[in-house]
């Protein structure tokens, strides 16, 4: 990982300047987020790093933001909750949505690693604040208090988003199926 001072040499010309008075003030409140969200100090300097590199790539686009610090505030968030995501033992999806897991027949078993595609498929189509909270919750086992606090939600909020995202699926699910799809 590149350290700061090797960043900012990286910085050129009047680019820098803006990137200087726009961005790089945030770097403190951008470890505090970070360090809330990840506890260890070395990997938070490293997601404020990647946050500063992906903002770097679309610096001339700052402009078109009506808050960088909140862009900057949610990329860092999206890059911390990537590296807790790595760090934390993956459940065996299929596990979750499988109603008989003792089923031996092939042709059941087909029928509900295509119910699991489905499901994933309609997962990925659901907007991103209830994508991230029912994977959280229904894939990786968070508790609803822990993606309050990652996602610097509400406890109740969260819990509307995930209800809401479980019903959006169910309906789904079942339109399909009473369409042979």
């Amino acid at each position: 990982m590149l350290c700061f001072a090797s960043f900012v040499v990286l910085l050129t010309g009047m680019e820098l300047e803006t990137f200087k008075i726009k961005v790089l003030p945030l770097r403190d409140k951008l470890i505090r987020i970070s360090l809330k969200l990840l506890t260890d100090h070395a990997d938070a300097e490293d997601v404020v790093q990647e946050a500063f590199l992906k903002l770097w790539q679309v610096r001339d686009r700052l402009n078109a933001y009506q808050s960088v610090e909140a862009l900057a505030v949610m990329v860092t968030k999206n890059l911390a909750l990537d590296k807790l995501k790595a760090r934390r033992p993956m459940v065996e999806e299929s596990g979750l949505y499988l109603s008989d897991p003792e089923a031996k027949n092939p042709a059941e078993l087909l029928e509900q690693q295509d119910a699991v595609g489905c499901v994933r498929q309609l997962i990925d189509n659901l907007p991103s604040l209830q994508q991230t909270i029912i994977k959280m919750k229904d894939i990786e086992g968070y508790e609803l208090s822990e993606i309050a606090e990652i996602t610097g939600s509400k406890i109740e909020t969260v819990r509307v988003n995930l209800s809401r995202a479980r019903k959006k699926i169910r309906a789904q699910f079942i339109a399909l199926n009473n369409l042979g799809v």
